[in-house]
């Protein structure tokens, strides 16, 4: 789409929205960024964006006479695509994109696209260490926190890109193909955006709409969605498994992950490492590692560039990530988990007896396969937001009798030190989104490792 000199209407004054503006002034658009926040000041949101040709601040609602004048509708990831505002805009047929699609259309160079439940965040960040290690131009992008707008227009025709991409931006994909992509697994979330898990799964499987038999999709054998897509799937199929040997793929036997491929019609299986030889913990990382091996592979990367790489990768931050032991407690901050199977993968990866902080924003998530996975391993459960009370009706009907309900997460904090003993763990893997008491994710993690940095002070 040739957008020189044409109105695009960018909706969202977040991180991608103001991506989207600037590459859109860069190319000779003239940028109409929108927020429907009427508590927001137009100048505010011009200084956030900084200075961008052509750009218009609109805030609270659009004129009239404006409306039509777009030639395009960029949307970020938060606003849902059966927004009523956007219904005008179907009517007049006035294309709707999402950053991605707009990035994916001025970006050069390959890609390799990740998208999945859970594991995405540190799969994209290990892929696009292992791609910098052989690469001279790499790009890690997307929903893990660098808007793919804000980088397209530095990439060359050699570039590789490693891009994280939810199921929010994967609605608005027209276009959309990557070289490599990666479905890591597909369990229940975000149902109140998707409504239904028939529809979450579809969007998911859309990052391989656009692929072809020359492309490569690296999907996880043991999640049944993803094992069920690969006979649809168009492009050519790697699988992951952490729990049986694969004719071909990688897979976990004991604590070895090997590789079987087809080498001169033969099946081969090569040793590739041993789990303890890595820095991260817990099952679900070993899934992220094998999948990461497996894009990086697909990538053209040299196994023995990826496996130096992996074996010294550290954990990303806010995701099983070991902060520090106080008194002979060991504290780890899981906030990333804001699903309960993140927050399975979370208690899981956890060899002692643990006091843990859960609750949030509710997303109309089911608990009972979270609590079932307490295994007796948590003494105390200690509940904040507007699921504590849900939460703990759950916990209850499973047997867990320890559980404390908090009004702050200083509270929380406070009441955990009084639960925990030397030897046992404080873990934070709340299995529910952070809205509500904190902006994201990232800021919740932030308080808890500044809280644990603070005992003894």
């Amino acid at each position: 789409m040739d957008l020189q000199n044409r109105k695009v209407l960018v909706i969202g004054s977040g991180k991608s929205g103001i991506g989207a503006a600037a590459l859109l002034g860069a190319v000779g658009a003239y940028p109409v960024l929108f927020d429907g926040n009427d508590k927001l000041h137009a100048r505010e949101v011009e200084e956030k964006a900084g200075p961008i040709p052509g750009l218009k601040v609109r805030i609270g609602e659009i004129p009239e006479q404006e409306k039509k004048e777009f030639a395009l509708v960029v949307i970020s990831p938060g606003v849902p695509v059966d927004a009523p505002m956007l219904e005008e805009y179907r009517a007049w047929n006035i294309p709707i994109w999402g950053e991605i699609e707009l990035a994916y259309t001025f970006g050069k160079g390959k890609v390799a696209a990740i998208t999945g439940t859970n594991g995405k965040t540190t799969t994209t960040t290990l892929v696009g260490e292992i791609l910098g290690a052989f690469y001279e131009s790499v790009f890690v992008v997307g929903n893990i926190g660098n808007p793919y707008t804000g980088e397209v227009l530095s990439m060359k025709e050699n570039s590789v890109t490693a891009a994280e991409i939810s199921s929010f931006q994967l609605e608005t994909i027209h276009t959309f193909h990557p070289q490599v992509s990666a479905i890591l697994n597909i369990t229940p979330d975000h149902l109140n955006r998707h409504h239904t898990m028939e529809c979450y799964v579809r969007t998911k499987e859309a990052i391989a709409r656009y692929q072809t038999d020359k492309d490569v999709c690296v999907l996880n054998y043991e999640d049944a969605y993803t094992r069920g897509f690969a006979d649809r799937c168009p492009a050519e199929v790697v699988f992951f498994s952490s729990k049986r040997v694969l004719d071909e793929g990688i897979y976990l036997e004991g604590e070895e992950i090997y590789l079987a491929c087809k080498e001169q019609g033969h099946r081969k299986v090569h040793r590739l490492m041993n789990i303890h030889d890595m820095n991260l913990v817990g099952m679900c990382n070993v899934e992220n590692v094998m999948a990461a091996i497996a894009i990086s592979r697909a990538m053209e990367v040299p196994m023995e560039t990826i496996l130096k790489v992996v074996r010294d990768f550290k954990a990303v931050e806010h995701r099983i990530e070991f902060v520090a032991s106080k008194g002979g407690v060991d504290f780890y901050n899981d906030s990333k988990a804001t699903n309960p199977d993140a927050a399975i993968q979370g208690i899981r990866a956890m060899e002692r007896p643990t006091v843990l902080i859960g609750g949030g924003y509710d997303k109309q998530s089911s608990y009972d396969e979270w609590i079932e996975a307490f295994d007796g391993k948590v003494k105390a459960l200690v509940l904040i937001g507007q699921t504590r009370e849900k939460i703990a009706d759950c916990a209850k009907t499973h047997g867990v009798s320890n559980i404390i309900l908090a009004d702050t997460f200083e509270e929380a904090f406070a009441r955990c030190l009084e639960q925990a003993r030397p030897g046992d763990a404080v873990l934070l893997s709340p299995a529910c989104a952070s809205w509500g008491m904190f902006p994201n994710y990232e800021v919740r993690g932030k308080m808890f490792k500044e809280l644990v940095e603070k005992i003894g002070v």
